[in-house]
């Protein structure tokens, strides 16, 4: 970041962008940098870049995706609130609401965006929660409230899955190898195979087959405009 643009972000709110997509970044960047009351002061597409700017740059707040290359979104979070319970972080993803804004809100996160929403939703989110408020959509809150008061209705089979676990699931359907996955993860091969048997008795899989075909089938309806 150059000078004039450090002294630019100060006058402002500070966001960070991570995302595993450049495009979005930019878009992002160019939507944000718009706005009178808020800046970007920086971008990363994994942890290890997310965590370089938080110690350089302190943001006022994060947008992060939950996809990114290596650890994913929620496992950052995660790491996040292990370092800085403070520091407000703003779920900006793709991926299905229903099944990700609890766990994020679980895991620490201030908000959970999908990306579909308009531009406008995504700078009031931000606003709202630079104000120290939680922002979901209007569907996540009435669910989240029903669960409170009532007994919470039989889900999805895949909502029963932890946070690892899910993610492992959603390599798997991405075609991604027991290798590459604990590569990606940093854990040991033999611990995804651990996960593998655990989603496979979950979901009621009988082979290592049947989870590639449930775990492909998922990711390319989620994946789906």
């Amino acid at each position: 970041m150059t000078a004039p643009q450090r002294c630019l972000a100060a006058k402002r709110a500070t966001v960070l962008l991570v995302d595993d997509h450049p495009i979005v970044r930019q878009g992002l960047a160019q939507l944000i940098n718009q706005e009178p009351d808020m800046a970007v002061c920086g971008q990363a597409e994994d942890a290890a870049g997310a965590f370089r700017i938080i110690a350089a740059q302190r943001p006022d707040i994060v947008v992060l995706d939950i996809s990114l290359r290596g650890p994913d979104g929620l496992s950052l979070l995660k790491d996040i609130r292990l370092s800085d319970s403070r520091l407000p972080v703003l779920i900006l993803s793709m991926h299905d609401e229903s099944l990700y804004a609890e766990r994020a809100l679980r895991s620490g996160a201030n908000g959970y965006i999908m990306k579909q929403e308009a531009t406008e939703t995504v700078l009031e989110a931000i606003r709202r929660i630079l104000n120290g408020e939680i922002y979901v959509s209007d569907r996540i809150s009435k669910r989240l409230l029903k669960q409170i008061y009532s007994n919470p209705s039989e889900g999805s089979p895949i909502e029963a899955l932890s946070d690892r676990e899910l993610t492992v699931f959603r390599l798997i359907g991405k075609g991604r190898a027991t290798r590459e996955i604990a590569d990606d993860l940093h854990v040991s091969v033999k611990t995804v195979e651990s996960y593998q048997a655990h989603i496979k008795e979950k979901l009621s899989l009988k082979n290592s087959r049947q989870l590639f075909q449930h775990a492909f089938q998922w990711v390319t309806r989620e994946d789906a405009p």
